[in-house]
C-alpha cells in the first residue's frame, strides 16, 4: 500500500513546513521518482500532525459493553484523530494478570482501527493492598500501571510499587485522591457548589496525595505520573518538584482548560467527573502549567458512560466525560486559537510526549493525524461514533476539526 500526503504543511518538533509525504508498507518513506501511490489525499490549506496518542482512555471492555466496548471506543479515537491509546485496567475482570491483558490486545487487533496498549493495575484488583506481577504484565505487554479511578491510600504500599516498578522499568500513573477529605463530595467545594447545593470536594483531596507521592519519588529516585490534574495546587506542586530534579511528569484533560465548575449549576449529570470541574482561577492555572511545561501531556480520560448511568440525580450519577471525539477540537480552541500555545506544542502534548512517557516511540511509522484549522463547527454529541454520548460540551461552538486519521498508513477515518 502506497499513500501520497501532498501540498500539507507537516507539524514538526520545532517547525511547520509544506512538504509531501510518502508513505510506503506502514513506513514513511523519502521521495523518490517513480512513486505511483494508490491513493492520494491533497492536504493543501490543511495541517499534517504526528498522529494523536492518548495515554488515558477507558474502553470498558471486558465487562461494561454496554458503556463501551473495543471497537466502538476505537472507533471514537480514530474519528478524534487519535492512532494510539492506553486502555485503563477498570475493568471486570480486572485488567491485573496477563490473561486480561492479552485479551484486550487481541480485541483491538480485530477492531482493527487504531493502536491500543493495555494499562494493568498497580495493586490486586485494584484493592490497594498487594502490588501486582509487575514483570508479567509487562511481558504480557501492558505499557503503564495504574488503579486509575481509585488511589493507592496505603502510603507503604505505594512505596513498595514505585521500588518495584523503577526496577522492572514500567511507569506508574496515579489517580490522586485523599478518599477521606474528598468524602463523599460530588463537585468542587466552593462558591457554585453552595449555590447548587452538593457536596463539595476539597482541592486538598488531589494536591496532598500528589505531594506525598512526588516526595515518596524523590526519595527513592524513581519516577512517577501523575493523572489528571485539575487544580492550581497541584500545577505548583509539581512544577517545584520539577525544579528540585523529581522524576515526575503529569497530565491534564480538555475539560480542565475549557470549562468550569460554572457548568455544575445546570445539574446537568454531563458535568460531573472526578477530579471536578474546578474554578476560572484552575482553569488559567492549568493552561499557564501547559505553556510553561509543567504539564508534560493532554489526555482525554474519555469514560464514557450509558444513559442510564447520567439519566439519574447529581448525586447519584456517574462520574465521567466522552472525550475522545472533542479534544482535538477543544484544545486548539482554548489554546492555539486562544493564544496560549502554538500548534507545534499543542503536537507534542497530544503525540510525542504522552508515547514518551509510556515508553514508545517509533519515528518512521506512517500516523498521522490531518486537521483544518480554519474549520468552525458545534459540538453534537448525537453523532458521536462512541457508545457514551456524555459530554458537557454539546452544542458547543469550537475551531479545528479532524479530517483524516491515518494509522500505519492506513486511512482508518476520514471526515465526510
Amino acid at each position: 500500500m502506497r499513500l501520497l500526503i501532498k501540498n500539507g504543511l507537516a507539524v514538526k518538533p520545532d517547525a511547520v513546513v509544506k512538504e509531501d509525504i510518502y508513505i510506503e508498507n506502514g513506513k514513511t518513506v523519502k521521495a523518490r521518482k517513480g512513486f505511483l501511490p494508490d491513493e492520494t489525499i491533497d492536504a493543501e490549506g490543511l495541517y499534517v500532525m504526528n498522529g494523536f496518542f492518548d495515554m488515558h482512555v477507558h474502553l470498558r471492555e471486558p465487562g461494561f459493553e454496554y458503556k463501551e466496548d473495543i471497537e466502538s471506543g476505537t472507533g471514537a479515537a480514530v474519528a478524534g484523530g487519535f492512532c494510539g491509546v492506553c486502555c485503563m485496567p477498570n475493568t471486570k475482570p480486572m485488567c491485573d494478570n496477563p490473561a486480561v491483558v492479552s485479551y484486550i490486545k487481541e480485541r483491538a487487533r480485530q477492531a482493527d482501527n487504531c493502536k491500543v496498549y493495555p494499562i494493568a493495575s498497580i495493586t490486586k484488583g485494584q484493592r490497594g493492598e498487594e502490588i501486582t506481577e509487575m514483570f508479567k504484565l509487562k511481558r504480557a505487554g501492558a505499557v503503564a500501571l495504574s488503579d486509575d479511578g481509585l488511589p493507592v491510600s496505603n502510603g507503604n504500599v505505594m512505596r513498595l510499587a514505585l521500588e518495584y516498578a523503577k526496577t522492572v522499568g514500567i511507569p506508574l500513573i496515579c489517580h490522586e485522591e485523599d478518599k477521606d477529605i474528598a468524602a463523599d463530595g460530588v463537585v468542587n467545594e466552593g462558591y457554585n457548589a453552595t449555590i447548587a447545593g452538593l457536596r463539595g470536594i476539597s482541592r486538598a483531596a488531589e494536591e496532598v496525595m500528589i505531594a506525598r507521592d512526588v516526595i515518596l519519588a524523590e526519595s527513592l529516585g524513581a519516577g512517577v505520573h501523575i493523572a489528571h490534574i485539575s487544580t492550581a495546587g497541584s500545577v505548583e506542586i509539581i512544577r517545584n518538584a520539577k525544579r528540585r530534579g523529581v522524576k515526575v511528569t503529569c497530565e491534564t484533560c480538555p475539560h480542565y482548560f475549557s470549562a468550569t465548575d460554572e457548568l455544575i449549576l445546570s445539574f446537568d449529570a454531563n458535568t460531573k467527573v472526578n477530579p471536578p470541574l474546578r474554578t476560572e482561577k484552575d482553569r488559567l492555572a492549568i493552561i499557564e502549567g501547559i505553556k510553561d511545561g509543567t504539564i508534560d501531556a493532554i489526555v482525554t480520560d474519555h469514560a464514557p458512560h450509558h444513559i442510564d448511568d447520567k439519566l439519574v440525580e447529581y448525586n447519584y450519577a456517574a462520574n465521567g466525560i466522552s472525550g475522545l471525539e472533542t479534544a482535538f477540537c477543544l484544545a486548539y480552541t482554548y489554546l492555539v486559537d486562544g493564544g496560549a500555545i502554538d500548534i507545534v506544542k499543542l503536537n507534542a502534548l497530544m503525540s510525542a510526549n504522552p508515547k514518551a512517557i509510556v515508553g514508545l516511540s517509533d519515528e518512521s511509522a506512517a500516523d498521522f493525524t490531518i486537521v483544518d484549522v480554519k474549520q468552525r463547527h458545534v459540538i453534537d454529541t448525537s453523532k458521536f461514533v462512541s457508545k457514551g454520548k456524555n459530554s458537557p460540551f454539546n452544542g458547543r461552538a469550537v475551531v479545528g476539526k479532524v479530517k483524516y486519521t491515518i494509522v500505519d498508513g492506513a486511512v482508518k477515518f476520514k471526515d465526510a
